[in-house]
This record gives C-alpha cells, structure tokens and sequence, in this order.
C-alpha cells in the first residue's frame, strides 16, 4: 500500500500537533511542582525545563497546524 504524499504530511502534521499539545500540558503539570514553584518565588521566572517544554510545544503544534492545510 502506498501512501501519497499529501497523506503521509497529513499524518505527520497531526502528530505533531499531539506531540505539541502534550510538551505544553507536560510543561504546565511541571510548573506546579514544588520545585518549580520555589524557584519561581525566589527568581521569578518559570523554571528552564518549563520553560523549553512550553516552547517546543508551541512550534510543534504551530508546525502540525501549518502541514494540515
């Protein structure tokens, strides 16, 4: 069975939109933590770990979003 083209980016574009929703939740649950809320109390910024979760969920939903059209 071969896959077109279309369909395989399709495929790939959803995926990545799962895969983004999941760092950005992932990353949410994190900043709840008590270690996170601690260094937030004391910096006053998100954690780094949160932080890149939160990111490279937005540019893979944004890019899953992008190869669905």
């Amino acid at each position: 069975m071969v896959m077109r083209s279309g369909t395989s980016t399709k495929m790939i574009g959803i995926a990545l939109i799962v895969l983004g929703l999941g760092l950005a939740i992932w990353g949410y649950q994190l900043s709840g933590s008590v270690g996170s809320e601690l260094t937030q109390a004391v910096t006053g910024s998100e954690t780094d770990k949160v932080m890149t979760l939160y990111i490279s969920g937005a540019i893979s939903f944004v890019v899953g979003i992008f190869l669905n059209r």
